[in-house]
């Protein structure tokens, strides 16, 4: 296992200013943004159980408050998938300025509603975006621009979450890169079930360090 070093991280653009936690392993190969749902954040105790994990198997992280406090009050903005790709994209951009992380591949890790909005900057920013794995998401929020996504993506989904199971398998017909929908028995939407969050970050884990490497692009 890999020691990790956590650091306290604003982005900021204009008016905007979005705090995060940068999960810095030594010699990471790649570095995964995760992209919450319904409005959760940084602290979010799922997103932050797989980070460790990744952190662990020496991937950076950064997690991310992609919404300013006011917004993540307004309903409509917790599901306005536009903006929160918009966030993603700002965060891609500190990335590959800052100089702990400049030199690593990206990728997304996208829960809910956070799921869509991943997909959505991958396909309109694909440079340096070499893996996306979806949990318990909503990739039919992304319709539009599934056919676009390049880097490899990977849909998990708890075998109790029926409706999201049916917008996964829609979402993934319509991918045309390289993918796979895992189904996870007996876990509902939040995989609170135990030992199936376990099996996300095994999953998530596995994805990553197949795909992330140090610079270089996605070839489809």
């Amino acid at each position: 296992m890999t020691t990790s070093h956590e650091h306290a991280v604003r982005i900021t653009r204009g008016r905007v200013s979005l705090e995060g936690i940068l999960g810095l392993p030594a010699g990471p190969r790649g570095v995964v943004v995760f992209a919450h749902g319904s409005g959760s954040g940084r602290f979010s105790p799922r997103n932050n159980f797989v980070a460790r994990h990744l952190q662990q198997h020496g991937l950076a992280t950064l997690l991310l408050d992609l919404l300013t406090p006011d917004e993540a009050d307004d309903r409509g903005k917790v599901f306005d998938i536009d903006l929160l790709a918009d966030r993603l994209l700002l965060a891609k951009a500190w990335l590959e300025e800052e100089p702990r992380t400049k030199e690593l591949g990206i990728g997304y890790f996208g829960a809910s509603t956070g799921a869509g909005a991943a997909l959505q900057a991958a396909a309109r920013d694909p440079s340096k975006i070499q893996a996306v794995v979806s949990r318990g998401g909503r990739p039919d929020l992304a319709e539009p621009y599934l056919a676009s996504v390049t880097a490899p993506t990977l849909l998990i989904v708890g075998g109790w979450d029926e409706p999201v199971i049916e917008m996964n398998q829609s979402a993934y017909e319509l991918l045309t890169c390289e993918k796979k929908l895992i189904i996870i028995p007996g876990a509902t939407h939040l995989f609170e079930e135990p030992g199936t969050l376990e099996q996300v970050a095994d999953h998530a884990c596995t994805w990553f360090q197949r795909y992330l490497h140090r610079g270089g692009t996605t070839a489809r």
